[in-house]
């Protein structure tokens, strides 16, 4: 066995497969893990411990088991331990990304740590690499979703023709992944199941998931986080060009909860290759390339997910892994080699 330094924030362990002896089951349990053995998406021939399931406090314990991450009640906080599960279209896959959990823990760190003089959030610290503590707020079952682009549903309705999103009017003529004249926020419902449904401020208001004091506070915070967040990525040569935001009531104030800007919540564009009027997959660094690929085969939610080849989670794997190292300094831009699901396809077809 050998131990590959790749940073100082991860490493990978190598085994030759000739080698390999455990048996042809790859699920394996540790005391508060549930694993499998995958191929290392970094290193080849390498291998790579991908968990499903998080027991930190024993099997007596178990967690609430959100699409990716485990929650854990401690009180007046929570832990959130991320997994390497990856979801799409509100379905969780059969196969895991590995290191997921890892570099979403430290990118939702390193935003929710440099956000604070903007709105308060939820953040307390990070316990290890997969592990955030939190303050426990009131979730308010809202997702608030900032478009700086037009792009994904706004774009497919705007495609057939609606001019108003959300309330907000847009002109004719929009190119898909056009800049929008100013960001928009399409809030929509927050749903433990199924397919979340735009909401209107009325709407909520009406159903009492929030007061209009609070609608207003949130709407300002969100546009002033979006801002942000574009600042830094542009700094380093990114596009954020959506995000989805949830908050929740602390105290008698607004907080953010959940997540900031990661591969998972925002679409994040290579800001060297970006050029409207075409799709942004081939040089993204979020979940859109794993969409798109689902789509291209056929599937889009309904029914038993399909098995994802080993190229589509190398791919996917180095996107999560971008993400992180761009937007924290760790590389350049200039640095993230991806490759396109066209190649992708090919490479899978090849192979058969």
């Amino acid at each position: 066995m050998k131990v590959t330094f790749i940073s100082d924030y991860i490493f990978h362990i190598i085994m030759l497969k000739e080698e390999w002896l455990w048996g042809s089951k790859s699920l394996r349990h540790d005391v508060i893990y549930e694993y499998e053995i995958v191929d290392d998406p970094f290193i080849e021939g390498g291998y790579a411990k991908a968990i499903r399931y998080s027991w930190l406090f024993g099997r007596e314990v178990e967690p609430r088991r959100g699409k990716v991450r485990d929650i854990y009640y401690l009180g007046d906080h929570l832990l959130l331990f991320h997994t390497d599960r990856i979801s799409a279209f509100d379905v969780v896959m059969k196969d895991l990304i590995p290191y997921k959990g890892i570099f979403l823990t430290l990118l939702s760190a390193y935003w929710f740590s440099k956000t604070r003089k903007i709105c308060p959030n939820h953040f307390v610290e990070q316990l290890n690499e997969r592990t955030l503590k939190v303050v426990r707020a009131e979730r308010i079952n809202i997702e608030w979703i900032i478009r700086g682009y037009l792009y994904g549903s706004a774009w497919r309705a705007y495609r057939k023709g609606i001019r108003e999103i959300s309330g907000v009017k847009l002109p004719n003529g929009l190119q898909l992944a056009e800049e929008l004249p100013e960001p928009i926020l399409t809030p929509t419902t927050k749903s433990e199941k199924g397919h979340d449904r735009e909401i209107s401020k009325d709407e909520a208001i009406a159903m009492g998931l929030v007061t209009r004091e609070e609608w207003n506070e949130i709407e300002e915070t969100c546009f002033k986080l979006y801002e942000f967040y574009q600042k830094e990525a542009r700094k380093v040569g990114l596009i954020i060009a959506d995000v989805k935001l949830e908050f929740g009531r602390y105290n008698g104030t607004i907080i953010q909860i959940d997540e900031p800007p990661t591969h998972d919540s925002a679409r994040i564009w290579l800001e060297k290759y970006y050029e409207p009027g075409r799709t942004q997959e081939r040089y993204c660094l979020d979940k859109e390339f794993l969409r798109e690929y689902l789509r291209r085969i056929g599937y889009n939610g309904e029914g038993e997910p399909p098995r994802l080849p080993k190229n589509v989670i190398k791919q996917v794997a180095l996107r999560v892994k971008g993400a992180y190292e761009v937007l924290v300094g760790l590389k350049s831009a200039d640095e993230i080699d991806v490759v396109g699901l066209d190649e992708v396809l090919k490479g899978d077809q090849s192979e058969r």
